[in-house]
Parts: structure tokens; sequence; C-alpha cells
């Protein structure tokens, strides 16, 4: 790692802190671009509210991290910490629908279709949940950082290596593999896992593909990014979670290189452009949203992927997963608060505080709630007032 660091330092010291040997798995998580950067994060100045919101609940999980993301279905909200602990809500009230303890470190998010729920531990273990009770668990061959996606009655995983495997969500039984080149360097961070139609679509090294559920062939393979430089470090090139799906065109990142987006249905590029950003972006109808490593946020017009605006407001404050709602483009930051830019042209529409711990999960949006889960694992409801 150290001889890769020599060349080309931004990218290839960000890379080091995010990535892991294939075989050998560091402990890096958590890392970001800036947690030893001693550049001041850009001044806030006075709050002015001018898009209302209140916050209706507040609820404690276990403290997270980045890989955890929050799963929604339908109006409920399920949370895993990196305790181990999985806790369901539901999202406009904020109560408890059922919390369980897997007993083990969890290295991935939840995954969820409201019946049976997912979760991978730091040891390797898929375990299935319903209402919070334990259904089974089975040894994985390969660390996981992507949550599960649990659909058509099956439970389907992709490892920090990128290949991709379909488990029976009743019995676990092992269904199919869709295997990978080994790369040397794999990311320590959510990829891309997800549906469209009777299709799984998956991020593989830069490329979306979309794979046959039932026999894990692959359809279809559309590329937003393509490896490049001299060595493992500059060539690494992998979709992050997460996409913004609308109807059939899905946009995603690529891992400091590109943001764009493709048509699920007749598999083809929609557009692509250069975007030195680590984490997943968010989108509606109109616009996808991302925030660059360091800090500075820039949304793209969907359709053909040139510059609404981008905004230097939150530069270096260590930005979460964007969220679009509404009129508001809403992110995190490292001292927990909560900000809401206009989608229309980046200006502050309000920001709100959490706790202090900071917040490095995506926030979600499940029915008219908004809800945000900080480093510490106090997750709060916000709606408009």
């Amino acid at each position: 790692m150290n001889a890769y660091a020599q060349h080309t330092p931004h990218r290839m010291q960000t890379a080091a802190k995010l990535l892991t040997m294939s075989v050998v798995v560091a402990s890096l998580a958590g890392c970001s671009l800036f947690s030893s950067d001693k550049r001041k994060p850009a001044e806030l100045g006075p709050n002015v509210a001018l898009l209302g919101v209140k916050q209706v609940w507040s609820q404690r999980a276990n403290k997270a991290n980045p890989t955890l993301v929050m799963n929604v279905t339908g109006k409920a909200v399920t949370v895993g910490s990196a305790d181990g602990s999985v806790f369901a809500m539901d999202a406009g009230s904020g109560a408890e629908l059922w919390r369980a303890n897997i007993g083990q470190k969890l290295s991935a998010g939840v995954g969820s279709d409201g019946q049976v729920a997912a979760v991978v531990t730091e040891t390797g273990f898929l375990v299935a949940l319903s209402q919070g009770k334990e259904v089974w668990r089975k040894r994985l061959p390969n660390r996981v950082y992507t949550a599960p996606l649990v659909a058509g009655q099956r439970i389907f995983v992709q490892s920090a290596d990128r290949s991709v495997s379909a488990y029976d969500a009743a019995s676990g039984n092992a269904l199919w593999t869709q295997s990978k080149t080994g790369e040397s360097l794999v990311l320590r961070q959510s990829g891309v896992l997800t549906s469209f139609q009777d299709t799984l679509v998956a991020g593989v090294s830069g490329r979306f593909v979309g794979i046959d559920p039932n026999s894990g062939a692959v359809r279809w393979e559309v590329p937003i990014a393509s490896p490049r430089g001299t060595n493992d470090v500059e060539r690494l090139v992998e979709l992050v979670g997460g996409v913004s799906r609308v109807g059939s065109v899905l946009c995603t990142r690529a891992y400091q290189m590109a943001v764009g987006c493709i048509d699920a249905n007749s598999a083809q590029q929609r557009w692509t452009v250069r975007a030195d950003g680590i984490n997943g972006i968010a989108g509606d109808e109109e616009v996808v949203a991302g925030a660059d490593a360091n800090g500075v946020v820039t949304v793209w017009n969907r359709e053909n992927g040139s510059v609404v605006w981008t905004s230097n407001r939150l530069k270096y404050r260590k930005l979460s997963q964007p969220l679009v709602l509404g009129r508001s483009v809403i992110v995190g930051d490292e001292t927990g608060t909560v900000h809401m830019l206009s989608k229309k042209d980046g200006s502050p529409l309000n920001r709100i505080s959490t706790d202090s711990s900071g917040i490095s999960v995506a926030p979600v949006l499940a029915g008219n709630t908004m809800v945000v889960q900080t480093n510490n694992g106090a997750v709060f409801g916000f709606q408009p007032d």
C-alpha cells in the first residue's frame, strides 16, 4: 500500500483508507477522506428557516457506520447497528415493531421485503430474521459490505469482491453464485445491488450488470466508468451505493471517477460525467445529487447530466450521501447537522440539529417522514410543518 501512495496522492491516499486486500481485510471501517485532514470546514452562518420541518419522534439504536444503510419497506424502517442489534420501527410514529440482537457485529446494512430481514456479520454469517426472530444463519465464503437484497423469496448477497450469490429465504440453501474475476483490491464500502422488473442489477467493476435472478446468468452489462492507470489503486473502479431509480433509469456513482445513468430497459448508457466522490448519490424525476469527497455538493440534470448547480457551502464538513426530497437536497454532516439545500439553486432552506456524533448513514424517506440516524445510534423522524 505504501508504495502505491507515492503516486497521485489525492486519489491513491483516499483509496488506501477505504481499500482492503481481497484476501486479508484491513480494519478500516468508518475511515473517511479527511479523517486526518486539518482543513477548516466551511462556516455556516445564521440559519434562516425558509422551509418548515419538525421533529416528530426519536428512537435509540446503537452505533452506526456508513455501510449500515437503513432499509425502507413501505412505512417501516429497519436499522442495523455495528454491535449486531437490528431494530424495525414505524416511520410515521417511531413505534418499535420488533428488535433483535444477532450476537455478532454487523458488516453490512439490513435488507428486507417486509417479511424477511437479512444482515451479514463481520465473522461472515448471513442471518435471516422474521419479525425479529432468527430463522437461520449461514456462513459465507467472502466478506460482505453491501446490504443484502430480499426479493422473490430469495436473499441476494454481493461480496466485497463484487461476486453475487442467491439463497432461498426460507431455508438458506444456496441457489447460485455469479463469480467475478478476483481483484487485488476491493472497497470496504457498500456496492450496488438492486432490482429492475425481473432483473437483478449489481455493480461490478464500474458497470451495471443485469442478472437473471433464477439462474445467475448475465443478461446485459452497461459501463459507467472504465479502469485506467498503471497500478491496482489507480485502476480501481467500482460502483458504490446508493442508486437513484426513476422508471427504467438507474443512476449511480463510480468511486472517485464518475456519476452516470443507464436505461435498464434498453441496456444503454444515458450519460456519464467526471465526478470525484466516494459516497452514493440520490435523485428524483428531475435531478441527481451527490457530494464530492471534499464536501462540494453537485446537482446534475437527470435527463442529460448537465450541471444544474455546484455549492461550496458545506466544504470539508464530511457529508453523508444525500436525499432528494421535494424541493430540497438533504445531507448530514460530521457535527450531526442536517442541511436542507434548494434543489433549484443550492441556497440554504433550513438546517436541523440532531446530536453531535455526526451523520454518515444516508437519510431515507418512508411515507412522509424523513428518517436520520447518527453515528452514536440516535434515530430521528422529521416531517414538514
